[in-house]
């Protein structure tokens, strides 16, 4: 019976992409005097609730580049929505300020977690949005934050990092994590180095968290930026294969735990 309504499922996500209306909504919301601005995508043809999927941006902050990672989940049959982390109309210019921006909140987590909690909250008030079936991705900075909001004990059924960061200041917090975590890395990323990586799965081991990691030969950082060239000395670089295969996996972490 578990199989039958499994492939039914999987049968109602391909049917729903194929109708797919897709709307991309801003959504402004507050914490203390700062304003955000995110966006929130959904597909009106599906009617009812549904699981809902917080999306945290890399360095650069919302880009166009987040908004179709947010359509396509959308099609998928989830609410998503694009948090802003930075704040309403703060957007890097180039890399220096993106690196001093996304510093800056890996090394305060408490004000990181802080502003990743406020975006949660808003997803859950959101219109189709189930409260009991959430989740969050996010991709460099933005797995960062994934992880972050997980550590802080929020009620997550999964977390997915794609070429995130994987430093954790307090370790112990994993015991915080509810859901499964998913983890998707450039195997020779000179960003996310091996001794950080083993630190990770040391900590997941220990709060013995149920996840999954998953290195990508030849993957370097932003491996899923079409944006960021092919050369892979620069430590920064796109890669079709583990582009794809990660979102696959992700596709399936996703559709697994919210049936």
């Amino acid at each position: 019976m578990k199989k039958f309504i499994s492939t039914l499922f999987l049968v109602g996500l391909m049917s729903m992409n194929a109708q797919a209306k897709v709307t991309l909504t801003k959504v402004e919301y507050t914490e203390g005097d700062k304003k955000f601005e995110g966006v929130v995508a959904r597909d009106s043809s599906i009617k009812g609730n549904r699981p809902g999927v917080i999306v945290f941006h890399n360095w650069m902050g919302i880009t166009d580049e987040t908004e179709a990672k947010i359509t396509e989940l959308a099609k998928l049959g989830y609410v998503a929505m694009a948090a802003d982390v930075y704040g309403k109309g703060i957007r890097p210019k180039d890399a220096k300020e993106a690196g001093e921006l996304a510093g800056m909140y890996k090394n305060d987590r408490k004000l990181l977690r802080s502003r990743v909690n406020t975006a949660l909250g808003v997803l859950e008030k959101q219109k189709n949005v189930d409260d009991k079936k959430l989740f969050a991705t996010g991709y460099c900075f933005g797995g960062t934050a994934a992880l972050e909001l997980a550590r802080s004990g929020a009620p997550l059924l999964g977390t997915v990092s794609f070429h995130g960061g994987l430093s954790n200041p307090t370790p112990t917090d994993a015991k915080n994590i509810k859901g499964q975590v998913e983890v998707y890395h450039g195997a020779i990323d000179p960003f996310v180095p091996a001794a950080e990586v083993e630190a990770f799965k040391k900590e997941m081991d220990e709060a013995k968290v149920t996840y999954q990691f998953t290195a990508f030969s030849g993957a370097v950082h932003s491996f899923t930026d079409t944006k960021a060239g092919s050369d892979v000395t620069k430590g920064q670089a796109y890669n079709a294969l583990a582009d794809k295969r990660s979102w696959e996996g992700m596709k399936l972490f996703l559709a697994e735990l919210s049936k």
